[in-house]
């Protein structure tokens, strides 16, 4: 897989830093549950908010198993936990308990539906699932704060002026490996902070 050349921006970082390389959990409920306790998926965490919990919780993996103990150990004692957000964590624990899903056989837009049923869970945080657990190769998610802020800096974007449709269009260049190109927009930054 191989960003296409073009777009001179993306290719001088593709040039300047290593291939992303994303370790995925393949663990849809997980890293859904990541997005939500976070803001945040736990891939690009930088405060590990989530691991902390699960830590304190003594689990590993996170399941409909086991969030009975993540909620009596560590999300009882979270103050910062707002109900809306426990309320999110209750919908996608009862769809799993009513859905079985193979999500590595769905397309994306199957995807997108089924978890989109789920009450809080929005497009970014789809996005995320399909980019990371998933590892879907054509995810483009546009309203990434992160992503906006680097696409704004390195092309010369105006943030309050069709910010959307320009990322859009210059994402269109990208072909069917959005996907790649991202993830080097966003490790480009990591690499910017470390130098």
């Amino acid at each position: 897989m191989s960003v296409p050349k073009f777009d001179a921006v993306l290719d001088k970082i593709v040039q300047q830093i290593p291939k992303p390389e994303i370790i995925s959990t393949k663990d849809v409920f997980h890293d859904l549950m990541s997005c939500v306790l976070e803001q945040q998926i736990h891939y690009r965490s930088t405060k590990k908010i989530f691991q902390k919990m699960l830590n304190t919780a003594g689990i590993e993996r996170l399941s409909p198993s086991n969030f009975p103990i993540l909620e009596e150990k560590a999300l009882k004692a979270d103050a910062k936990l707002s109900m809306g957000k426990y309320e999110t964590l209750l919908s996608i624990l009862d769809f799993w308990e009513r859905h079985q899903m193979d999500w590595f056989a769905l397309h994306d837009n199957e995807v997108r539906n089924h978890l989109s049923q789920i009450k809080g869970i929005g497009k970014w945080t789809v996005d995320m699932i399909l980019l990371y657990t998933l590892q879907r190769p054509d995810v483009f998610p546009y309203d990434d704060f992160h992503l906006k802020q680097i696409m704004s800096s390195l092309y010369g974007l105006d943030p309050k002026v069709k910010l959307k449709a320009k990322m859009i269009e210059i994402s269109e260049k990208w072909g069917d490996q959005k996907s790649l190109a991202v993830l080097y927009l966003l490790d480009w930054k990591k690499y910017q902070k470390r130098a």
